[in-house]
């Protein structure tokens, strides 16, 4: 053990490891510039502790920065270490957890210490896919906050700093006015999928590393079940406005861990537990506590399923929709920014190639829902309540335009809501598979999912045998 075995930067790994698990590396690494008198600093393993250690048995490779050294800025060696860390958790396939409280690039190495951050974003580039990479952040400003942005999953102290350009830097901001760094801020733009204090976000962490595979080779994550695989929903159809409940409700001992929670709400994202099996899940939000959304599609929502779509494929884990959809955010901001948003969304799940399930829990109207994993573009099951709502667009709103005589309206409405629309219909067209009692929707899931394990999209034909 280095000489720092008293830093912050090693309280920070010992609290987030198993107890004694921690092996630290290349200890006696110091900088190794001689500029502006640097040689003549103490410089204790450059300012990083790095190493490999246990979370609940699973081996993960970790780096934390220490703010005592050098305020934490990254130099040549310090990037080298950092850089160590993630070759070795490619070669082993295990996560690679960092912690961050960094003042940015050393000015004392100049260009060196700016190549050295370079190396450091490519090589994290380089292992986007191969590892899951998770920061916990408790200072990051400057050209470091790309690493959040190239992260997987990033969660950060209440009292930490996340920024690009400090927010006196801003022109007509100070921190006083908005404190752009602040977590808060940074939760609500999508930046960070966890805010709490240091315990909560080690709780947090070592949470998440138990739903994940170590590698995108593992198969996904399995785990031992000891929950009842036959256990009746409760409640379910009251639970359908919030997926995250209708998530918990249905997964393993209840347990459902949402990630980006603080940016677009309208749209879940989240990890659930089926039959052991870890399952990415996707919802349309209608309501959570006191607020209550629109069931459409806007530009967050689509950009942020997307992106966990494409982790989820990734590391092959299975993919669950929760489908309550009726339409698309209808303002100039959002039509700026809409259509491209959408197209993010469907090439992530037709280009997934997991197991993949969508349940229509409410509505289900227009292309809408097409964008949220139905079988066009690539669904292997749907299922869907009795009384959820299906169709090209609601039958009042078809009258309209297929008569112009108000006095036929209604009649009209009910001829197309008995011919065009409906569950029933969409069932008959072969576009649903099953339509599910509530309290067995536990139970379709875990089957659908056992049945799609073996999915293979990729065939092997020498040649046929007749």
């Amino acid at each position: 053990m280095s000489d720092m075995k008293n830093s912050p930067a090693v309280a920070h790994i010992e609290s987030l490891l198993d107890e004694n698990s921690f092996v630290e590396l290349g200890a006696l690494v110091t900088a190794r510039s001689t500029d502006f008198s640097l040689d003549k600093k103490d410089t204790p393993s450059d300012g990083v502790v790095v190493g490999h250690g246990l979370i609940d048995g699973n081996l993960v490779f970790v780096f934390s920065q220490d703010a005592s050294v050098l305020n934490g800025t990254i130099g040549e060696m310090h990037a080298k270490k950092i850089l160590s860390v993630y070759d070795m958790a490619m070669k082993m396939g295990a996560p690679v957890i960092g912690l961050l409280d960094c003042a940015g690039v050393r000015l004392q190495e100049s260009v060196d210490a700016l190549e050295s951050m370079g190396a450091i974003y490519a090589k994290a580039v380089k292992a986007s896919g191969i590892i899951p990479q998770i920061l916990a952040i408790y200072r990051c400003g400057g050209g470091l906050s790309v690493l959040p942005a190239v992260s997987d999953f990033n969660f950060m102290v209440k009292d930490g700093s996340l920024f690009v350009n400090s927010p006196d830097a801003i022109a007509g901001n100070n921190r006083d006015k908005e404190d752009t760094s602040s977590a808060d801020f940074q939760y609500e733009a999508g930046n960070v999928d966890f805010v709490g204090t240091e315990d909560e976000i080690v709780e947090q962490i070592r949470s998440l590393i138990e739903l994940l595979p170590g590698s995108n080779v593992e198969g996904g994550a399995i785990d031992e079940c000891n929950d009842d695989l036959n256990r009746a929903s409760t409640d379910l159809l009251s639970k359908r406005v919030d997926p995250a409940e209708f998530a918990k409700e249905v997964s393993d001992n209840n347990l459902f861990f949402e990630v980006r929670a603080g940016y677009a709400k309208e749209m879940v994202t989240g990890f659930i537990k089926l039959n052991g099996v870890t399952v990415g899940v996707i919802g349309n939000r209608e309501r959570v506590a006191d607020e209550e959304f629109e069931t459409v599609l806007t530009p967050r929502g689509c950009e942020k399923a997307a992106s966990f779509v494409e982790f989820c494929d990734a590391f092959d884990l299975p993919i669950l929709s929760l489908t309550n959809v009726d339409g698309y955010k209808a303002c100039v901001c959002a039509e700026k920014k809409l259509a491209r948003q959408m197209g993010k969304l469907v090439f992530a799940l037709e280009g997934a190639s997991v197991p993949k399930i969508n349940f229509i829990t409410g509505k289900a109207y227009g292309t809408s829902y097409i964008m949220m994993n139905s079988k066009a573009i690539g669904a292997d099951l749907v299922y869907a309540f009795a009384d959820a709502e299906m169709g090209i667009m609601p039958a009042n709103l078809a009258a309209k335009i297929l008569t112009e005589d108000a006095d036929k309206f209604g009649e009209v409405a009910a001829e197309f809501d008995e011919v065009q629309s409906g569950i029933q219909n969409a069932a008959r067209r072969g576009y649903i598979d099953r339509v599910v009692n509530p309290e067995d929707a536990r139970k379709y899931l875990i089957a659908g999912f056992e049945m799609l394990y073996t999915k293979n999209v990729d065939f092997y034909k020498k040649h046929g045998t007749k």
